[in-house]
């Protein structure tokens, strides 16, 4: 990737983002934008520009938060206060991912209507289904990473910094929460294969052409799976996948939900 055709991309994001972190909401100052940095979310190319659907606007300090290339080891909290806060941060966090998965998936599974009915005339157009596609999935995706960024503290807690029982109960935490992430992001997966079915790119939400985005790059989600026998997208057999990876991660929250309490009760015990 050239320096120009990252700052080019740098300034859309900037702009398209009205010069604030989407994750902590700190505003930066378009003349000057230094404290503000560019998150890729998702698939990204290796080589050339990276388009700006796929970037998202953070502070240096959120920055730091959710980047995986900081070349240093990653430490875990060694005070059984600080410990505490990290699950409790990481629980809430989680909890508000839970809750835009669902939200992206609604709206992927509403796409099909939403889409014809523009095509009629109705509103939203096409081209703000598309706007509010691409913004809520990079959000979902950078809520995703940021709870993914904490739990990779938590599993790097020394199993002597903590009594056994401590350590067995925040192993069986970060087990679970690691679960569920994986659970959402296979929702995330799904909900982007909808667009497919449209001719759309899950990414950018531009059209596509023989199953590549022309505009970013990325390749459709694969639909073989949720092809018909007429070789149309099954959409109601993809919505009630939808819907059953959305139920399966509920059951794994209320597991984590014991374990959590369980390890919160070991914390805080005098």
């Amino acid at each position: 990737m050239t320096s120009r055709d990252w700052q080019a991309d740098r300034r859309a994001v900037f702009e398209r983002d009205d010069h604030t972190c989407r994750r902590c909401e700190t505003a930066g100052d378009a003349a000057d934008p230094t404290a503000l940095r560019t998150y890729p979310v998702g698939a990204v190319p290796l080589e050339g520009a990276v388009h700006e659907s796929a970037l998202v606007t953070v502070c240096t300090d959120c920055f730091e938060l959710v980047r995986s290339d900081s070349g240093g080891a990653v430490s875990g909290p060694t005070a059984r206060d600080d410990l505490f806060q990290l699950v409790r941060a990481t629980t809430r966090l989680q909890g508000g991912a839970i809750s835009d998965v669902a939200s992206f998936a609604s709206l992927a599974t509403s796409l099909p209507t939403t889409l014809e009915e523009a095509d009629a005339g109705a509103e939203p157009t096409a081209d703000e289904t598309a706007a509010n596609y691409c913004d809520t999935r990079r959000g979902v995706l950078l809520a995703l990473d940021v709870v993914d960024a904490r739990l990779e503290r938590l599993a790097a807690v020394e199993e002597t910094a903590f009594d056994a029982d401590v350590h067995s109960s925040l192993a069986a935490v970060v087990e679970t929460a690691g679960d569920l992430q994986s659970s959402l992001r296979e929702v995330v997966i799904l909900a982007e294969t909808v667009p497919a079915g449209l001719d759309r790119c899950y990414g950018c939400f531009d059209e596509l052409e023989d199953g590549t985005c022309p505009t970013c790059g990325l390749e459709a989600r694969e639909t073989a799976d949720w092809r018909s026998g007429d070789g149309r997208l099954a959409f109601e057999r993809l919505f009630s996948a939808i819907n059953d990876g959305l139920q399966a991660a509920s059951g794994t929250t209320e597991t984590l939900t014991d374990r959590t309490m369980t390890l919160a009760e070991q914390l805080t015990e005098s």
